[in-house]
């Protein structure tokens, strides 16, 4: 198989993060994470938008709200607030909080959330200042609208990828600091989780070249493509066997995260990072073609 990878245009986000595609307006949603700033990918115009959420310094995921075109459920520290944007205008606005969690976690935030295929809101925290390692802070959370927040998981180091898939009743989710990918049974009619197993491995046989996965996405056929972000590569990994069938290369190290997109949804669009004097083409966003896989648009969020 002969893949392509190139970049996007002016994409560039110092901490590019959850990818997310929108098939009404055909674009891709992100974010610069420690900037706190929204990009949105317009495929028709081959242009990337960017916008400052007004007051906040940190937006860690942007999930379009169902039936409101222009509010997105963006990770604010340990806040998921709607913020309004008309996808152009380089100042974003926060219209109001939906809800918060760990307060009494000051060096917590939000990091990857995502939607279930039913609209409910999954995400998880992480410390923010010091050892992810030495102190798992985080927890894994969701979300109903109308409802409470509720922990799906504790001890998590950093929560990150997420996906679902409706034909073999699955949820995998990755927390980086396990350096694994968990597949969970999952009740799609009430959104309970169940039964951990770990189906992909990234330890080495030294802990320093441990690789540390990162965001996640699925394509039609149920096989994962998980970014690391200390390898340069998403592996495409068959989650029944742990067989990794195809490893997607790049020309920068810090590999955030993916999402398929694009009319055909064939398109995998890949978020990097430039942290710690990563250097050019760091948090550069990609997209990936001749993979021969489709995937799943994103999932409003009912709020």
């Amino acid at each position: 198989m002969s893949y392509k990878v190139e970049p996007l245009p002016d994409s560039y986000a110092g901490l590019g993060e959850g990818p997310h595609w929108d098939v009404a307006t055909q674009s891709l949603y992100y974010v610069d994470l420690e900037a706190g700033k929204l990009l949105r990918y317009d495929f028709k115009e081959n242009k990337v938008y960017k916008t400052q959420i007004e007051g906040e310094k940190l937006a860690a995921f942007v999930l379009p709200i169902k039936g409101k075109p222009h509010q997105f459920a963006v990770g604010c520290a340990r806040r998921v607030v709607v913020v309004e944007w008309d996808g152009v205008s380089p100042v974003a606005k926060v219209v109001r909080t939906l809800f918060e969690v760990q307060q009494e976690f000051e060096l917590n935030r939000w990091n990857d959330a995502k939607t279930d295929p039913r609209g409910r809101f999954f995400g998880g925290t992480m410390r923010y200042v010091g050892d992810e390692f030495q102190f798992r802070h985080g927890e894994l959370y969701k979300w109903e609208a109308g409802g409470e927040v509720s922990i799906v998981k504790g001890d998590v180091g950093i929560s990150n990828g997420l996906a679902w898939d409706e034909k073999f009743q699955k949820f995998y989710y990755i927390d980086t600091t396990d350096y694994e990918v968990k597949s969970y049974d999952y009740d799609f009619e009430t959104g309970v989780a169940s039964n951990p197993k770990v189906i992909f491995n990234l330890r080495k046989t030294s802990p320093k070249d441990h690789l540390l996965p990162d965001g996640l996405t699925i394509d039609t056929e149920g096989n994962l493509y998980v970014a690391t972000f200390n390898g340069a590569t998403i592996f495409k990994v068959n989650p029944r066997n742990g067989e990794v069938l195809l490893e997607i290369k790049f020309p920068t190290k810090q590999i955030t995260s993916a999402a398929f997109g694009g009319p055909k949804l064939d398109i995998l669009y890949v978020t990097t990072a430039a942290k710690f004097d990563q250097p050019e083409p760091a948090g550069t966003t990609y997209q990936v073609t001749g993979l021969n896989a489709t995937g799943y648009p994103g999932t409003y969020l009912k709020a």
